[in-house]
């Protein structure tokens, strides 16, 4: 079964792709990530998505239909590049691109028409991977642990995501436990655009500064963290209870420096009180040096980083198998993650025409 997986995180990094072969026997899950590939936005793309939110509703749903058409050209420019006919593939699983995640009030937006992507690549899609979850009292997030444990469970206890957020997964009393942990990448970018850059490379602008320890205390008591899982984060609650926080009289570097030792507290803090003795670390952030080695200061056990196409691409891969598994008409959500009512095969399926 081969799938395309795309993703589109809040980070703005780019649409990632990954052309994934699932092989599902009686007693494992095998998979082959054949090709993978990170599109970055045309600049007019990544300028909407830094405002959508503040979008009009006739603005976005023009929007929503220009994504789209943008993802179908870059999966049609992937399937060229690869040599890859649309037969051969049995599905694009997207995630689309999240503008609005308010499971409090009954509802997840993802950008990025399923039924036009289907129709510009000629290939069938799944998408809108999480509103049935929230519909069902869940948090509709994270999606990924059940990929965790399927894909990669022998590599270690836990699995740690650094994306615009952090997020981690484990097992505890035989259950999968998943939820977002704190900000992550998406504060660190929003600070270095401010000098025309899209992130701080190796985190050595952060290593540059001086933690401040009025801002990470306040950081570290924002009511979040006393919150029980399920849980989970978006953009507007860092808009609304995590950026105001920052004095934007102190220097990039210190303000950088005292956000990283703030991700690297907090995730520790799940992973020492969890007392779990290994974490497998994804995402953009595993790349951040700085970040680690902050991790690896306050966390006692391992932390395991696997090569560059994991890293980069594991969302993608574990979204491709959330396809796979939606045709298998399998279930795709984790209550004891999510707190949904029941397991549940979330996405909407857009048949190509």
């Amino acid at each position: 079964m081969e799938i395309l997986g795309l993703m589109s995180g809040t980070s703005l990094d780019g649409l990632d792709i990954a052309h994934v072969c699932f092989d599902f026997q009686a007693d494992k899950i095998e998979f082959n990530l054949l090709h993978s590939h990170t599109f970055s936005y045309p600049d007019a793309i990544l300028e909407k998505l830094g405002h959508v939110t503040k979008m009009s509703a006739e603005a976005l749903q023009h929007f929503d239909k220009e994504l789209s058409l943008c993802f179908a050209e870059m999966v049609s420019e992937f399937m060229q590049a690869h040599a890859l006919s649309s037969t051969q593939i049995m599905a694009i699983a997207s995630h689309g691109h999240t503008v609005f995640h308010q499971p409090q009030h009954g509802f997840t937006t993802q950008i990025g028409c399923g039924a036009t992507l289907a129709f510009h690549t000629g290939i069938d899609v799944i998408n809108d991977f999480r509103s049935l979850d929230v519909i069902a009292g869940g948090q509709g997030a994270p999606l990924v642990p059940i990929g965790d444990f399927h894909l990669f469970g022998e590599k270690a206890e836990a699995f740690l995501n650094l994306g615009g957020f952090s997020n981690i997964s484990f097992k505890k009393n035989g259950n999968i436990q998943a939820f977002d942990i704190s900000p992550a990448n998406l504060p660190s970018n929003m600070l270095m655009q401010s000098i025309g850059k899209s992130f701080d490379q190796d985190g050595e602008l952060a290593r540059s500064g001086n933690v401040k320890q009025d801002l990470l205390m306040t950081l570290n008591s924002l009511s979040y963290y006393q919150q029980a899982a399920p849980k989970s984060l978006g953009i507007e609650w860092l808009n609304d209870q995590y950026l105001p926080n920052f004095d934007l009289h102190l220097s990039l570097p210190d303000l950088l420096s005292t956000h990283t030792e703030h991700v690297a507290i907090q995730v520790a803090h799940i992973l020492n009180h969890e007392g779990l003795n290994s974490v497998f670390i994804t995402g953009g952030g595993a790349k951040n040096i700085f970040l680690i080695e902050r991790l690896r200061v306050h966390f006692a056990g391992k932390c395991l980083i696997p090569e560059k196409e994991i890293i980069d691409f594991k969302e993608a891969i574990v979204f491709a198998f959330l396809g796979a598994r939606h045709l298998r008409g399998e279930h795709t959500n984790v209550p004891s993650v999510t707190g949904a009512s029941k397991e549940l095969c979330t996405g909407v399926y857009h048949r190509a025409q």
